[in-house]
């Protein structure tokens, strides 16, 4: 014999089965494609729709099991559709599909009745298992509907839905006690059924809304004023584990007044008989909008505090600060060379490395202060409360000290270093703005003086700062209008007597400040990502030269061009030094470019390949300024290396009366030693230039040689037959 409910299922499993029906409303045709070639099943008929008059007409046609809705739409709002799909097809199931940016329209989708919360694009991959489970949702809806029809005109089966609702129901005497309740209690607070009848509703909820209780629990009233949806934390579990300290669930409290007419004839006033209610479990709802309030309010790579928020709380503190009379201090922090990670080992790396400093950083401050992340590779912390400044200072000499710990990026250790501006207030600012504007200031100055410190913001570094943006302005139109001129520098061979080779050295030939050197200019470019555009103009403008000279008969002639490592980490770095070197038709050996070693020293797979294909395209590699850092042998010998140049610092040390430096011969036998090309630059006096020679350095530039010179001079310095020695060099200077 079948049960009641077997019956009801039987009853709605002989309709026809039609297929389930999705609308997809986004204005994004791709994303579109991608949600109907994710969620595609035998049995489903997939609409789309770009905006909110197209998905309302066809709404209007057909009803929708489930529909997936932007909130962003270019005629309107997707919370219009919601409105509408709440007032006209209120079982239509609703995934709201949303930005960073509409976060608190989100909320208020959850608030009207949207299923769940999808942002994108980082939760699309659980699209799918939320739209499977919002469909069989929506059938176990339509046989709780099919039951509910069947079972309406009996008292028994009444009492069946009762007790098998998702919800807790419940009746209340006048007084507001419990006389009844259905099961649901058990399994979603853990109390007792029987031992909760008879008890006060107070008892379950928590002490703090127990006035609010008082009048969703208990209404009184029957009307279009009842309490409905009041959010209520209730006690849950409090009796299976006493030793645990009370649980509280959130739930949603609908409840009217119940009463009787005072006799039998149905007149004179009614009397309250007490109150009905059922209470909701909202707990997903309220864990999807704490999800979307915390999104709103933090970083979501490294769960720091956001720029939104820090501003709060700094603006927070300097109001208490003001009443007391302390100090605030604000710390700009800019992780250096860290574009050189992300374009080196990916941004995946780089994601760790600053998850790993956030860490490192949270462990340098107190418990009251605020770590953000603003963006980027830039961090931010709130100091409130300070003594003395020197407090703020403390804090940046602990974070530098554990910057000395390298991290791990992939297979290999990175050394990080921070450059750290400090702003106080309120000596350097009286709100929230010109702190963390200031603050940004003396960032910049410890970038411009080497990074890897920290500094106090001084009224002087405004100027600094202006002039810098300044130049910064005039960098990028610069690139734009092509203000650059090559020079070039000659390298001679003592062996063959002649200029062997040249060097470009790139000049800016400003509107107003006239002719600037690259110390003026570069550093900013790398800061700013500017360097490689300045990097494809000198590749271009030396393939270019150099092809004139080899075509008016200097065929054994070289030119060299300094990258920058931040050119050597992009993945296009090869096609970016051949490109020019196939548009000129420059021969094989003849194009050489030089970097330096702490380009080597992260030792990646990508900066290796990248090598050995400029090598095998005919591109000579060299170390400039080898010896003046972290030098290795192991990457001489394993890495496709042509030539090495001594570093100017060590010939200004061959002086007469001296002893030769011990670096400079251990330089030249490291080359011999490794059977690489040996070039001496900075060479100013014969002193030097003999002593090189004796030691087996026989090619080397500097203005000795001649000075970096336009290319016209360049062309008649070649052309000359005393090109080389243009006047006799004295041994001794």
């Amino acid at each position: 014999m079948k049960t009641d409910l077997d019956s009801l299922r039987s009853t709605g499993s002989e309709r026809p089965v039609r297929p389930q029906r999705l609308l997809l409303v986004d204005d994004d045709a791709r994303l579109r494609n991608s949600f109907r070639l994710l969620l595609a099943q035998p049995g489903r008929d997939i609409a789309e729709a770009a905006t909110v008059v197209r998905a309302l007409a066809l709404l209007q046609d057909i009803e929708y099991d489930l529909v997936l809705l932007d909130i962003g739409l270019p005629d309107g709002s997707g919370l219009d559709v919601l409105h509408w799909l709440q007032k006209h097809q209120p079982a239509t199931s609703v995934l709201m599909v949303s930005g960073q940016r509409e976060q608190d329209a989100a909320v208020r989708a959850l608030r009207h009745g949207a299923l769940d919360f999808l942002r994108k694009p980082d939760d699309l991959d659980q699209l799918s298992g939320r739209v499977e489970r919002t469909l069989q949702r929506q059938v176990l809806q339509r046989e709780h509907a099919e039951m509910t029809r069947q079972l309406a005109k009996s008292e028994r089966l009444h009492r069946f839905l009762v007790e098998r609702s998702p919800d807790i129901v419940y009746t209340l005497d006048p007084e507001g006690c419990f006389v009844f309740l259905n099961p649901r209690i058990e399994s979603l607070l853990g109390h007792d059924v029987q031992a909760t009848l008879g008890r006060h509703f107070a008892e379950i909820v928590h002490p703090d809304d127990r006035l609010l209780a008082r009048y969703a629990f208990a209404e009184r009233r029957s009307d279009h004023r009842a309490s409905t949806n009041v959010e209520i934390r209730v006690l849950a579990n409090s009796a299976a584990r006493p030793d645990l300290p009370p649980r509280y669930l959130v739930v949603a409290v609908s409840a009217l007044g119940v009463y009787a007419d005072a006799d039998a004839e149905g007149s004179g006033p009614r009397r309250f008989l007490g109150s009905y209610g059922v209470i909701r479990d909202i707990t997903e709802r309220k864990r999807a909008e704490e999800t979307i309030n915390f999104q709103a309010f933090h970083d979501q790579l490294t769960h720091l505090p956001n720029r939104r928020l820090f501003t709060d709380r700094l603006a927070l503190a300097l109001a208490q600060a003001e009443r007391r009379g302390l100090m605030v201090g604000v710390m700009f922090i800019d992780l250096d060379r860290f574009k050189l990670v992300n374009d080196t080992h990916g941004h995946l790396q780089g994601d760790e490395l600053l998850r790993s400093f956030a860490q490192r950083l949270r462990a340098c401050v107190r418990a009251g202060d605020t770590v953000a992340r603003l963006g980027g590779d830039e961090f931010t912390v709130l100091l409130p409360d300070l003594a003395k400044v020197d407090d703020a200072q403390a804090v940046v000499r602990k974070l530098l000290l554990e910057l000395e710990k390298p991290f791990p990026v992939g297979n290999h250790d990175f050394h990080a270093t921070a450059s750290v501006g400090i702003a106080i207030y309120p000596r350097d600012g009286l709100t929230a703005v010109q702190l963390i504007q200031n603050a940004d200031i003396a960032m910049y100055q410890v970038k411009a003086n080497g990074r890897n410190g920290g500094r106090l913001f001084t009224p002087d570094m405004n100027h600094n700062y202006t002039q810098r943006l300044e130049l910064e302005n005039e960098l990028r139109r610069a690139i734009v209008a092509g203000e650059f001129v090559a020079y070039y520098q000659p390298q001679v061979s003592l062996l063959e007597g002649c200029i062997v080779g040249v060097e470009l050295l790139i000049r800016w030939q400003h509107p107003r400040r006239g002719l600037l050197l690259p110390g003026e200019f570069i550093d900013l470019a790398e800061e700013t990502g500017l360097i490689c555009g300045l990097s494809d103009w000198v590749l271009d403008q030396a393939c270019r030269q150099l092809v004139l000279w080899r075509a008016a008969g200097h065929r054994r002639l070289r030119v060299a061009v300094n990258l920058s490592p931040l050119d050597l980490g992009r993945a296009d770095i090869v096609e970016r030094v051949t490109g020019p070197m196939r548009a000129h038709a420059v021969p094989f050996g003849s194009l050489e470019v030089e970097i330096t070693e702490n380009m080597l020293l992260q030792d990646t797979p990508g900066v290796m390949a990248a090598l050995d294909s400029l090598r095998r395209h005919g591109v000579r590699i060299s170390i400039d300024d080898f010896g003046t850092r972290y030098s290795s042998l192991n990457y001489l010998q394993r890495m496709p290396i042509y030539a090495l140049k001594i570093d100017q610092s060590f010939v200004h040390d061959l002086v007469p009366g001296e002893p030769v430096s011990p670096i400079v011969q251990a330089i030249v036998g490291i080359a011999r030693g490794f059977d690489l090309h040996l070039v001496a630059e900075g060479v100013e006096t014969g002193y030097q230039l003999e002593t090189l020679k004796a030691l087996g350095c026989n090619e080397m530039q500097g203005y000795l040689i001649g000075a970096p010179m336009p290319a016209a001079e360049m062309t008649a310095l070649l052309a000359s037959p005393l090109s080389w020695p243009t006047r006799p060099l004295p041994l001794f200077d």
